[in-house]
């Protein structure tokens, strides 16, 4: 025991003595709480999320939207060409609906699923080609690794455009949006404006025949299908119940972009998104709050010269691309406001700015990617103010 005792309180030299004292809880500190390895550097506690945690949690929560995507495109075509008499379209895609022997069928699950995915696939495929090919050519010259980012740009970019936009129009597009809009800021992490939403605003104002009208819409060459929002700005509410129910607009059985015509499929991926932690809820509700607070000024004052003004704020809701801008397009975390407060502000500006773009503005009724465009600008003032408004009232306490 007396050398055991000796071992722990120190050690002994050849005449018997203690050259040097070891404390007990110093030698029983040292053994059981110090590890065998440290680290060279200064310890850091990290969160487990990084970029291609959040780029896959978006794509994620865009899976019911790409689903939507398909089976309407798919529907909407069908219906159309019952409507009209026929069995078949025209073009490759009929003839491989003709190989596995499906027809013009709204009513057929399969009909709808398999002519949608002919139609959306090419442009999800020709987009993400165009823009990985950017992606790699700057990371190459940049010699750094190739960034997650476009997973989530070339999934949004598919889901903003109408069925039948040529390949070609979708690959400069595309090129457009990431090379404008992202990579001459510097790449992933520090463009000023959503790259998706920069690639729908060329098309809109470099081929408007093929992004905006009526017949744009529906997949089948010569047949006109107006949007509910169209059909509100020229006639009104009345013209969309004559049509459509909320309940189609809610659910997304009407014309629109690929996969922007479904409010449910939207706020299943909001709640993904928020529940993840990956978007923001503030931006979203402000949004709510401002397109509705607008709408309902508009259904209070407005004249039965302009019958966009008494669309509710339910219908805004269901119509066009106000639910999925508000998901996935304003909570970019990159390009909105970083501030809580700022994200108020912001959420709220771009609400306000879709119900006064709709209303009035007959020769584009939409406003949502025009409205997250200006937010995205704005961003950076909104935060500016934000934090010296923080500073200013710290700086009240300390005096």
């Amino acid at each position: 025991m007396k050398k055991l005792l000796k071992k722990i309180h120190g050690h002994v030299t050849g005449d018997g003595k203690y050259t040097r004292y070891y404390p007990l809880y110093e030698m029983v500190d040292t053994f059981l709480y110090s590890p065998s390895e440290t680290s060279a550097g200064a310890p850091h506690v990290r969160d487990a999320i990084d970029l291609k945690r959040v780029m896959i949690m978006v794509v994620f929560a865009l899976i019911p939207c790409f689903y939507m995507a398909m089976w309407n495109t798919g529907y909407q075509a069908n219906t159309a060409l019952a409507a009209m008499g026929l069995e078949a379209g025209h073009g490759w895609r009929w003839s491989v609906m003709g190989m596995v022997g499906l027809t013009a069928d709204p009513g057929n699950y399969a009909a709808n699923m398999l002519l949608g995915a002919l139609y959306f696939l090419p442009i999800y495929i020709v987009c993400n080609i165009a823009g990985g090919f950017w992606e790699t050519l700057f990371a190459v010259v940049r010699k750094h690794e190739i960034n997650e980012g476009f997973l989530v740009t070339g999934s949004l970019i598919p889901l903003i455009v109408p069925p039948q936009l040529p390949l070609w129009q979708v690959a400069l597009a595309t090129s457009f949006g990431v090379v404008i809009g992202k990579e001459i800021f510097g790449g992933t992490g520090k463009n000023i404006f959503n790259p998706a939403l920069l690639a729908r605003a060329f098309l809109f104002f470099a081929y408007p025949a093929e992004i905006s009208g009526n017949g744009v819409w529906i997949a089948v060459d010569g047949y006109t299908g107006a949007t509910p929002l169209a059909l509100a700005s020229e006639g009104g509410l009345q013209a969309i119940t004559a049509k459509y129910s909320w309940w189609d607009c809610f659910v997304g059985t009407i014309p629109g972009s690929l996969g922007e015509t479904s409010a449910l499929a939207c706020l299943i991926g909001a709640a993904i998104l928020v529940i993840t932690g990956i978007a923001s809820w503030r931006i979203m509700l402000s949004i709510l709050i401002g397109s509705a607070f607008m709408a309902i000024v508009f259904n209070a004052t407005g004249s039965p010269a302009n019958p966009m003004t008494e669309v509710s704020p339910l219908w805004h809701l269901v119509m066009g691309g106000l639910a999925f801008g508000m998901v996935f397009m304003a909570t970019d975390p990159v390009s909105s406001s970083m501030t809580h407060k700022g994200q108020y502000v912001y959420g709220a500006f771009i609400g306000i700015m879709i119900i006064l773009i709709r209303t009035w503005n007959p020769a584009y009724p939409e406003g949502v990617m025009l409205a997250i465009l200006f937010g995205n600008a704005l961003a950076p003032t909104i935060d500016h103010f934000v934090m010296r408004a923080n500073i200013k009232r710290r700086k009240m306490r300390s005096v």
